[in-house]
């Protein structure tokens, strides 16, 4: 009978709990300790003995015993249950291909949370990232630092996530050794590992799809960035712009540089050129002159870059005269450790640079714009001299293409 007191006083603390999602735990767990008990009870050989008897008085007994062993029952499987949901003693990974420094500082910090009842040294988590080589050391840490988020609720009333420097380094690890599965999680706004995610660790990831030229990735981390609200920032541009650069998709780069714009980033130099110089490698001059009107209003002087994606605009518009004014005023204002630079980008301009933006043309128009440039780049040289500037830029190229291009 004490048991049956005890089990019965258990019951009853657990339905008078003020936590909300305890509550609805136990009840859970009660009505289905329930339902097991009772069928257990009613599928005994004894209960179908002494209800055959046809007496009364053995049927109220084998009710009394049923809800005797029901309340049991609910007493040591709500324990269990209970326990496991709110205890940092579930079963430690395995992990048989993690390098030995790192289960060891794994086992030790398990042994402080589980055992000891204590917080680790923050030293032995931050030598846990750094030891971090293959893919199951970052499970490991991974698995470490959700029993850590658990511990600091539970027993010291911790409510803040780690910060953002640990969160950096988290995904640092995860990049260094390819887990970038692992990597995206630390970009989660609700994550069970207590991390705060933020800009700077999308772009360990981002640095990573640009080092593989991985577009599909570039795409999953800026969903990330979206859905967990994570501020954009001007080196976000610079590296999704390079990615787009190298792989060619000038749509992606279009989408993602209205982005930034309409969150009011303040696009960085090499942002801005990499963009007017792709602009002006596809022929695309109403997308550059609207980059051009961005980049006015924080900078006042052009770019090399700048400027001339700005004159093979005007040439594509059929204006060799305002290329030329262009290109002499980058000749005044360039510096003179940067003039050789510059005269290898404009002989590059001659003679490279029509042939690329021909071949991304529609058919119907290759023919208009190769006459256009045959007619246009040889006025914008000539031009030149006569607002007194003499460059020596080799025509022979041009002249020997002169066949592909019309």
């Amino acid at each position: 009978m004490q048991r049956v007191l005890k089990a019965r006083q258990l019951v009853r603390a657990l339905r008078n709990s003020s936590s909300p999602i305890l509550l609805n735990s136990v009840s859970r767990i009660q009505s289905h300790c329930t339902y097991e008990a009772t069928e257990s009870c009613l599928n005994s050989s004894s209960w179908r003995g002494y209800f055959t008897s046809g007496t009364t008085i053995n049927g109220n007994y084998m009710q009394t015993e049923c809800n005797i062993r029901r309340n049991v029952c609910q007493c040591e499987k709500c324990s269990r249950m209970l326990k496991a949901s709110f205890s940092t003693e579930a079963g430690a990974v395995e992990s048989s291909s993690a390098t030995e420094s790192v289960k060891e500082l794994y086992d030790k910090m398990l042994k402080s949370v589980v055992e000891q009842r204590s917080a680790p040294p923050n030293a032995w988590l931050w030598s846990l990232i750094q030891s971090c080589a293959n893919h199951e050391d970052v499970n490991l840490l991974h698995d470490i630092l959700q029993r850590l988020r658990i511990f600091r609720l539970s027993n010291l009333r911790i409510h803040e996530n780690f910060n953002c420097a640990l969160c950096q380094d988290i995904t640092k690890a995860c990049v260094r050794v390819g887990a970038i599965d692992l990597g995206k999680k630390v970009l989660w706004k609700h994550n069970v590992y207590g991390l705060t995610p933020n800009i700077g660790s999308a772009h360990h990831l981002l640095l990573f799809a640009k080092q593989h030229n991985d577009v599909k990735l570039l795409v999953e981390i800026m969903r990330l960035v979206k859905k967990n609200d994570l501020n954009l920032q001007p080196g976000t541009a610079e590296i999704v712009f390079s990615i787009c650069s190298q792989t060619d998709n000038w749509d992606l780069m279009c989408k993602y540089g209205k982005r930034f714009v309409k969150a009011g980033v303040k696009l960085r130099k090499i942002s801005l050129e990499t963009w007017m110089e792709f602009a002006s490698k596809i022929g695309d001059v109403d997308a550059l002159w609207k980059i051009e009107k961005i980049r006015s209003e924080s900078m006042k002087e052009h770019t090399l870059a700048s400027g001339l994606s700005c004159a093979k605009a005007f040439l594509i518009n059929h204006k060799p005269g305002d290329a030329a004014a262009i290109i002499q005023l980058l000749n005044q204002t360039i510096p003179d450790s940067r003039r050789q630079n510059f005269m290898v980008e404009l002989q590059k301009l001659v003679t490279d640079w029509p042939l690329e933006v021909i071949k991304r043309q529609k058919d119907e128009k290759r023919k208009e714009l190769a006459a256009t440039l045959q007619h246009d780049i040889p006025a914008m040289l000539n031009a030149l001299p006569n607002m007194g500037l003499n460059l020596d830029v080799n025509l022979g190229d041009l002249t020997r293409k002169e066949g592909v291009l019309s």
